[in-house]
């Protein structure tokens, strides 16, 4: 088994990359947590158990890392040195500005269920453009820095759908 300093792909015996076979993450989770249940060291008294349990917290972080396209596009970064940094850096192109500004009127404009499925819609689709430039930035150019900032903008669009369906659910009470 890994030590718990291992990262994430390495504990998970996955390649080192942006796709992964979510099936697969699934697979060895379940078969990490089976070898590190705490109940397998019973026997072994207090300190196994608490060195059980501390690979089940850490498997389960590196479990929600891998398994989320955000979050495993900010791990990747930051192992290859391209911090995302999103407090200090916000810079974004001016046209993505631009769509969040458009995106943001529309949104307080919106009065109708209809019209905020119409931008949850048009924001899921700008989402997977968004993974599609991360996947290429991360596994085939190898680009860190430019996929930290694609990743930025995905957090803001993220953060947006989540604004949109907090409206469509206040909408439908």
């Amino acid at each position: 088994m890994a030590s718990l300093q291992s990262n994430d792909f390495e504990l998970f015996d996955v390649p080192v990359q942006f796709v992964q076979d979510g099936v697969a993450l699934d697979a060895r989770w379940k078969e990490l947590q089976r070898e590190a249940h705490p109940d397998k060291f019973a026997a072994q008294g207090a300190a196994a158990q608490r060195l059980a349990m501390q690979w089940s917290v850490r498997i389960n972080e590196a479990y929600q890392r891998l398994k989320n396209p955000l979050k495993r596009a900010i791990y990747l970064c930051e192992l290859h040195d391209a911090p995302i940094e999103a407090e200090s850096n916000t810079a974004m192109p001016a046209d993505f500005l631009m769509q969040q500004m458009q995106w943001r009127e529309a949104l307080d404009d919106a009065e109708s269920i209809e019209h905020l499925d119409e931008i949850a819609a048009q924001a899921m689709s700008s989402k997977g453009e968004q993974l599609s430039k991360i996947e290429h930035l991360l596994d085939i150019a190898r680009d860190f820095p430019a996929a930290a900032r694609q990743v930025r903008g995905l957090m803001f669009i993220e953060r947006f759908a989540s604004e949109v369906d907090a409206r469509i659910d206040a909408l439908g009470q």
